[in-house]
Parts: C-alpha cells; sequence; structure tokens
C-alpha cells in the first residue's frame, strides 16, 4: 500500500510539472529567453548564494535552539544541509526523514520523535514568516485580491497552529492524556508504543515553554527570512536595472508555497512557475523572457547552494546516499519492531 501511494503521488507530481514546463514553454520564446541569458550580470547572482549561504547558518542555529542545544552548531549544519540536498533529489520530502534519521547518529543521540516535532515547529514558524512576507507585499504594493484571501487564510491558520504547539507544550499532562485518548480511538495507532512518542513528541516542542528559548526561535526565523529577502532582491539587478521590495517578498513566498505542491524533485515547472505568477502580478512579467531568466535563476542559485552544501554535509558526517538510504530504511524497520513488542 505504502509503494502504491508513492508511485501515485510520483506520477501526480510528475503531470503537475509536466503541465507548469508546458504553460511557461507557451508563453517564453526560447531565443529570446536565450540572448536574455547573455544579458545576465553573474556578479549579483554570486552575492545572492553568499546571502543564501548566510541563511543557511542562522537556521541551523534556529534548529539548534529547538533542539535545546542538543547538536552542536557544525554538526546541526550539516544535517540539514544533507536534509536540503535529499529533498531536492527525492519526493515526499524525504530530506525530513534523512536529518532525523542523522540526529540519532549524534553523541549523544536525538530521538526521531523530537527531532520530528522540531522539524513541525520549524514548517510553522516559516509559514508564519510566509505569511509576513504577503503582508509585507499586499503593504508595499497593489496585488490581486486572491492573494489577499489567501494571505487571510493562512495567516490565522499559521498562528493557531503554532499556538496550539505552545499550549501542548505548556501542559504537558493535558497534552499527554489528549494525545493518547487520540491514539485510543485510532486503530491504525493501535500497534504503536503510544506513549514513548508521545513523551519524545513534547521533549521537541519543550523550548516553545521557555520565553527565552522562544523568542530566540522566532528571532532566527526572523533572520533567516531577511536573508533570503535580501539575497532575493540582490538578484534582482542580475536582470533589471532595479530591484523591489514588494516583488521580491512576493516571489519569495509564492516559491516557497510551491514547494507544498506535488511535483518531480526539486520542484521543477511548478517552482518557476510560481516565481512568474508573482513577478506578473506586480508588473515584472513583461518581457516574458527576462521574467524567465529570473525565475531559472532564483531557482538554480537555491539549488547551486544546496548541492555544494549538501555534499560537504555528506562529507562532514561521513556517509554516503546509499548508506544513508540504508541507514533510514533500517531506523524504520527499528521503530516497527519495537512497537510490534509492545503491542
Amino acid at each position: 500500500m505504502r509503494f502504491h501511494t508513492r508511485w501515485r503521488i510520483g506520477l501526480l507530481g510528475l503531470v503537475v510539472s509536466l503541465l507548469a514546463l508546458y504553460f511557461i514553454a507557451s508563453q517564453i520564446n526560447l531565443p529570446e529567453l536565450g540572448a536574455a541569458f547573455g544579458r545576465v550580470r553573474w556578479v549579483w547572482f554570486l552575492l545572492c548564494a553568499i546571502f543564501l549561504v548566510l541563511g543557511l547558518v542562522t537556521r541551523a542555529r534556529r534548529w539548534r535552539v529547538l533542539l535545546s542545544d542538543g547538536l552542536p552548531l557544525s554538526r546541526a549544519f550539516s544535517i540539514m544541509n544533507v536534509a536540503y540536498l535529499v529533498n531536492g533529489l527525492l519526493p515526499l520530502r524525504m530530506g525530513e526523514v534523512a536529518r532525523a534519521y542523522l540526529a540519532t547518529r549524534a553523541n549523544p543521540p536525538v530521538p526521531v520523535l523530537k527531532s520530528v516535532s522540531t522539524i513541525i515547529v520549524e514548517r510553522l514558524l516559516d509559514l508564519l514568516a510566509v505569511v509576513g512576507l504577503i503582508a509585507i507585499a499586499l503593504a508595499l504594493g497593489r496585488l490581486p485580491d486572491e492573494l489577499r484571501a489567501a494571505a487571510l487564510f493562512f495567516g490565522p491558520a499559521a498562528v493557531l497552529g503554532f499556538l496550539f504547539l505552545v499550549f501542548l507544550a505548556g501542559n504537558r499532562a493535558l497534552a499527554t492524556r489528549l494525545l493518547n485518548g487520540l491514539a485510543a480511538r485510532l486503530p491504525v495507532l493501535a500497534r504503536l508504543n503510544v506513549p514513548r512518542l508521545v513523551e519524545h513528541f513534547l521533549d521537541g516542542l519543550a523550548p516553545l515553554t521557555q520565553p527565552r528559548a522562544l523568542a530566540s526561535a522566532l528571532a532566527w526565523t526572523a533572520i533567516s527570512w531577511a536573508l533570503s529577502v535580501v539575497a532575493g532582491y540582490v538578484l534582482m539587478f542580475a536582470v533589471w536595472e532595479r530591484g523591489d521590495l514588494a516583488t521580491t517578498c512576493l516571489f519569495i513566498a509564492a516559491a516557497a508555497l510551491a514547494i507544498a505542491v506535488p511535483a518531480v524533485p526539486g520542484n521543477v515547472g511548478t517552482y518557476e512557475l510560481s516565481i512568474l505568477l508573482a513577478l506578473g502580478a506586480t508588473g515584472y512579467g513583461e518581457p516574458a523572457s527576462t521574467a524567465g531568466v529570473f525565475a531559472l535563476l532564483v531557482h538554480g542559485v537555491n539549488l547551486l547552494v544546496y548541492a555544494i552544501f549538501g555534499v560537504l554535509g555528506f562529507i562532514q558526517e561521513g556517509i554516503s546516499l546509499e548508506q544513508l538510504s540504508q541507514g533510514v530504511q533500517g531506523m524504520q524497520q527499528s521503530s516497527a519492531g519495537l512497537n510490534s513488542q509492545n503491542v
């Protein structure tokens, strides 16, 4: 069943990516695209890459805070870089599973469920940041009503989700009873060692109960996304004579949301299309060839940074992609074995 589900999701992603690529190709003249590439000012591309690397460091720092300093910064940095590279190579966000596995190899090891809960907190923090970028774009520029509706939906949803996690973290006994009660009513969880899983999950939420740690996580989130905005703003000068903050915030938010759309590994097609739509909403969609080159540059510089530092992360972790795959499978089998013993 799991294989069939992954196969269907993979097929859906392929169809979505092909449709996105077809739409892009129908809007852009290839000779004009090539000519626009010849006019790219690559020094801005390199400067953008530097800011993206700084953003990786701040994201590793945030993860370390959420892990209650359970990993050294260098180790958190290398593990996150491996995860980002794996996310670009494999579908279904498998990099996050790889991150949880690599954290278990640390000394002392980080429990898998603790890593998973910190990743959930990260995703909510990032969603809050994306909503914030859309709000900035709305404040600085005139944008379509659809984007306003999206911000009105995702903003409260992200805030409520984050506050719910803060509530669980601050009311551990109540959260344990609620989660155990929920597990008892779901047959799919009947074989799991629910108390152990709940404890590890709540351990990962522990920093949310500490004002200093929570403030630190929020601060590093803000710094990380600010660096992303600076990187995107700088990159605009590679193809245009001036940059625009509202446009930068919007295309970064659009690209971040596009990652959640089913697509082939690397989000080829959907990533570029999301940027083109954002550029069109702020008046930077014409000429289409220039906008197309910019979308390719945004995706390319991200993939380049993730590839270089992902490979360095593999080297620092002393593990190959095949060994990582075997380790993840072994972790999943061990978890299944432990759960079956606790039936």
